[in-house]
């Protein structure tokens, strides 16, 4: 960064701040992660510099004789990774692509059942501070039992007969298992709703073949985050199955039309150009995610997750479910320290632990200061570390909790994760 060092001092500053922080710390927030030197150097490439509206072979400026060949490129990986028909690289985001799933398939006013926010779901999935909670009709399901995780099916088939919800949505931010995807599909066809599943925290999981693929219980979308356990740069994607026919051309409002749909509601109905040096960083990631280390990768998250959700357990930590069946754990920091999950949250950080708060199911206080903490291990994965080191950090988190007033402790705790840290390199950070 010898140009940017010059030129821009105190930006290059922040940047290397930013690089100290996260080589001596340990990232436990369950959708961050660290992206491979080449994912880093394709999103820094002159890729940046092109407009490309529009889609590969259809742009409305010239000179996209690379930028067609790199999405191209982005979209037969991504379609060979999650085995489905269509892919869409170009949402920005994760909430960019769950709308434009919701513009391509819903009319104002129009129902979708998606899962409560306290047990587990996320913002775009009708949070009532969200923008699109005035526009459509969000109705909620739950888990039946908090102690297992199991979704209540009944209830989420007695609330879709009574309210018709166009789409039914799996999907979730902080929930610790895996739902019973071929249940829910036969609610949306008792219904007539369409099902979507919303795997941004889960993509890289299923993809490697650690946790099952909602296609195969035939759901018509998949919508996901590039970042979190795919391991990609920060955008979205919008995955489907059906027919593929002109995206710039009207076309009726069926089912084998999805693609087509969601083509024409990304580009030109909710964005502008794509951002062509992440959809370069997708592809890179996309083909990292095809080679057989990314699925030992992957194993190795769950393995890590159970071993920290198992060794907080034994410290006498409440987990929402009582474990996890994925990447994440849920803490409730009431039961298990007597203070809130932003104390906590707040505490790790002396320590350099980064975690982030998060709401328990029907939890009693704010969002800003919910019950509950929640702790992910994609990222201290990425870095090399294995179950021994899953329990360890566990340690640290309840004695940080337990010690929280006592300076000396934390001080020497600090130290402790500093020195582990150490140990494992961040990707593309010397």
């Amino acid at each position: 960064m010898s140009s940017l060092k010059t030129t821009d001092p105190q930006v290059y500053k922040f940047i290397k701040g930013e690089e100290q922080r996260q080589k001596l710390g340990m990232e436990l927030i369950a959708s961050e992660n660290y992206v491979s030197p080449s994912v880093l150097e394709a999103l820094g490439s002159v890729f940046t510099n092109k407009y490309s509206e529009g889609y590969p072979g259809r742009r409305y400026y010239g000179g996209q004789e690379f930028t067609d060949a790199v999405e191209s490129l982005a979209i037969e990986r991504a379609k060979k990774l999650f085995r489905c028909d269509h892919a869409n690289v170009q949402p920005l985001s994760g909430a960019p692509a769950n709308i434009a799933v919701y513009f391509a398939w819903l009319e104002p006013g129009d129902t979708v059942l998606g899962m409560d926010l306290t047990h587990g779901g996320h913002l775009t999935h009708g949070s009532p501070v969200t923008h699109m909670a005035k526009l459509f009709n969000f109705v909620r399901y739950k888990m039946k039992d908090v102690e297992t995780g199991e979704i209540d099916y009944d209830e989420l088939r007695k609330v879709a007969r009574k309210e018709k919800p166009k789409i039914i949505l799996a999907g979730f931010s902080a929930y610790p298992r895996e739902p019973d995807y071929a249940k829910m599909k036969a609610i949306a066809d008792e219904v007539g709703a369409i099902t979507m599943a919303d795997m941004a925290h889960i993509a890289g999981l299923i993809v490697a073949g650690v946790l099952k693929n909602p296609f195969d219980f035939g759901f018509n979308i998949i919508t996901t985050t590039t970042h979190k356990t795919l391991r990609g740069p920060r955008g979205g994607m919008i995955l489907s199955m059906g027919k593929v026919s002109n995206p710039l051309k009207a076309v009726e409002k069926t089912v084998e039309n999805l693609p087509t749909l969601i083509d024409r509601s990304v580009f030109p109905g909710f964005q502008g150009g794509p951002h062509m040096n992440n959809t370069a960083a997708k592809a890179v990631a996309f083909g990292e995610a095809m080679k057989p280390s990314f699925k030992v990768y992957a194993r190795q998250i769950v393995k890590n997750a159970k071993a920290m959700a198992d060794e907080l357990m034994k410290q006498g930590c409440k987990l929402i479910t009582n474990g996890t069946d994925n990447h994440l754990m849920v803490m409730d920091c009431i039961k298990s320290f007597g203070i809130d999950g932003k104390e906590v949250e707040q505490i790790l950080d002396k320590i350099g632990i980064t975690t982030s708060k998060s709401t328990v199911p029907d939890d009693p206080l704010p969002p800003f200061a919910p019950s509950g903490l929640r702790l992910g291990t994609p990222a201290m994965t990425t870095r090399g570390m294995k179950e021994k080191h899953m329990r360890q950090i566990a340690k640290w988190v309840v004695d940080a909790a337990h010690e929280r007033k006592n300076s000396k402790v934390l001080k020497k705790l600090k130290k402790e994760v500093v020195e582990m840290s150490l140990q494992f390199p961040v990707p593309g950070i010397k």
